[in-house]
């Protein structure tokens, strides 16, 4: 059972995660985080060292949620190529999945903290890192199980596939335009079954 001190812990960075997702670790103030939580200053920093251990945990919780969805996903099918298409589906409605988020979060962080906060980018690249880990996983089992084939090295088909998903969320984002995204993933799902399919 969970102390209430925690407990508050939890609350705090379940209720400041999107503020920080949405304004970025400088565009958010200390009256966001109090507004938000309805805390004081002296109880956020009673369970935080500071605001840099605060936007550190808020973005850990809204990666670990997302690199949980995308493990859900994944094991939804036992083919490779059926788990590479269950991927694509959930990306085509990505933003109704990070709506409550503030948006994406890989590329929310990426961009904002790039130049003032070198914890959140290091954070991110690990969770980039993870995700290209997943989708490769999925691709050499499926070698290995000769499902697929693949005509470079599952890691660099998965950072490919990453980049292409990750380039199309910033370009749906920038522009208010989802078309960016589902027309890229409409494009990879071909681009999948030509390269993939034995």
């Amino acid at each position: 059972m969970s102390t209430k001190a925690e407990r508050t812990t939890a609350f705090i960075i379940e209720t400041v995660a999107s503020v920080f997702n949405k304004h970025g670790y400088i565009g958010t103030s200390m009256s966001d985080l109090t507004e938000a939580t309805g805390l004081t200053k002296g109880a956020i920093y009673g369970n935080f060292e500071n605001k840099e251990a605060l936007a550190l945990s808020a973005y850990q919780y809204n990666s670990n949620l997302l690199l949980s969805k995308i493990d859900g996903v994944l094991a939804e099918e036992s083919n490779a190529l059926d788990k590479i298409f269950k991927l694509t589906d959930f990306y085509k409605n990505y933003d109704a999945f990070t709506l409550s988020m503030g948006g994406c979060p890989i590329l929310n962080t990426g961009v904002d903290a790039q130049y003032n906060n070198r914890l959140l980018v290091a954070a991110n690249k690990e969770v980039i890192k993870e995700m290209e880990g997943k989708i490769a996983l999925v691709l050499e089992n499926g070698v290995k199980n000769n499902e697929i084939k693949l005509p470079v090295t599952p890691l660099q088909f998965a950072k490919q596939l990453f980049t292409m998903i990750q380039g199309a969320i910033a370009m749906a984002t920038m522009t208010s335009d989802k078309k960016y995204l589902l027309n890229t993933i409409a494009y990879l799902e071909v681009l999948v079954k030509m390269e993939l399919k034995k």
